[in-house]
């Protein structure tokens, strides 16, 4: 059985690494090329688009993909809209690997809007001191606030994504703890986190260290993924969805 698995979360690598293990599974990861240096995989994995839902499909039926698992970031909308209208169109089985976000808890500060553009008015007029954790692609639009110091952190440079007058920039790739983030923020004199509602464990330290340190979360909501049949929550359960397509699933042209 061939699958060709979407990547762009920690769900994906571990998903990739327990195919890898599967000789009687041909499984492709494939990474969208926004990450220079993804992590590493045991799988066979190609980088970079597919030109929409027409050339996904073409590549799909080229590739004889039996099976396809959306593992894609939260807000990764267009590869997921692409991914559905590809397997409705050649009639495949599709999973939707998708976590479940993150819920506010006792003692959290939470500001939750719509979208990147509202977190910014969310801040305020008066000067504070942002974490901004929301990937170098998402800067943009806080250089309208150039009151405010940022602390922006991400796996590649930001380059030239954030044209305000101080800014400061980390490279990391989670998992973080919580001791390192709530050090982090206390080091940096931070007021105030700006983060994508991404949900999982590898970045969550930086809301447990707010919340021990009281400080406010301006939280983006997530986009709307489109609805598919089959949605897994975590690997072990696209694990078991593999193998019940792998039971009736014959390889095409045998």
């Amino acid at each position: 059985m061939r699958v060709l698995v979407l990547s762009g979360t920690t769900e994906a690598s571990a998903l990739a690494a327990q195919l890898a293990k599967r000789p009687d599974i041909d499984a492709i990861l494939s990474f969208a090329g926004r990450t220079t240096k993804p992590r590493p995989s045991a799988l066979p994995r190609r980088t970079g688009g597919f030109g929409g839902a027409d050339g996904l499909a073409a590549w799909l039926t080229e590739h004889r993909i039996d099976i396809v698992v959306d593992a894609t970031h939260p807000f990764a909308t267009m590869m997921s809209g692409n991914a559905a209208a590809a397997c409705a169109r050649l009639g495949l089985p599709l999973l939707g690997l998708r976590r479940p976000p993150w819920l506010p808890q006792p003692g959290d500060r939470w500001i939750e809007v719509a979208n990147m553009a509202d977190a910014v008015p969310a801040l305020g007029q008066a000067p504070r001191r942002v974490f901004l954790t929301v990937g170098r692609l998402e800067l943009a639009p806080f250089a309208t606030a150039p009151q405010h110091f940022y602390l922006a952190r991400s796996i590649e440079p930001i380059g030239d994504a954030l044209p305000a007058p101080r800014v400061r920039t980390i490279q990391a790739r989670g998992p973080f703890d919580e001791a390192g983030e709530r050090a982090l923020l206390e080091r940096e004199n931070i007021d105030t986190i700006v983060t994508k509602n991404s949900g999982g464990s590898a970045t969550y330290a930086k809301i447990a260290a707010a919340r021990a340190l009281g400080l406010p979360v301006i939280v983006i909501a997530r986009p709307q993924k489109p609805e598919v049949a089959a949605v897994a929550s975590d690997t072990a359960a696209a694990l078991d969805w593999i193998e019940a397509q792998h039971r009736v699933t014959m390889p095409r042209g045998v």
